[in-house]
């Protein structure tokens, strides 16, 4: 969730709360190089990590700061967030609003996103 307000992510906050937020445990920062936070996570295996509230899906994420579907919800460790957040994105390549985001948005209410300019699109996805 980019600290723009464009981003829309700044007001819903409904994938930090939805999903199991695993990735490889070489992202962790028990000193191998990794950024995220080993004490807000929990094992999953000997090779995956998940953030702490999500390990069974359909909890919320230990990181995540604020009300769902409010303006201001956002990850205290934006910076240092694991793979399975910074690639996860409002939008498709293509400028068509994801899927599975739009879900979570009309679960907590909030409005359809609407699709990306042509000239907004692909490149830089996500933020």
């Amino acid at each position: 969730m980019a600290d723009s307000p464009d981003n829309p992510c700044t007001a819903c906050g409904g994938c930090c709360a939805h999903f199991r937020v695993s990735f490889y445990c070489g992202e962790l920062s028990d000193g191998l190089g990794g950024m995220v936070p080993v004490e807000l996570t929990s094992k999953v295996n000997d090779s995956l990590a998940c953030m702490k509230g999500t390990e069974h899906g359909h909890g919320r994420c230990i990181a995540l700061v604020g009300e769902l579907g409010q303006p201001g919800v956002g990850c205290s460790i934006y910076p240092r967030r694991p793979s399975t957040c910074r690639e996860f994105s409002p939008w498709e390549a293509d400028g068509r609003p994801n899927p599975v985001c739009q879900q979570r948005r009309q679960a907590l209410g909030l409005p359809a996103l609407s699709a990306l300019p042509p000239q907004q699109a692909a490149p830089g996805l996500p933020a």
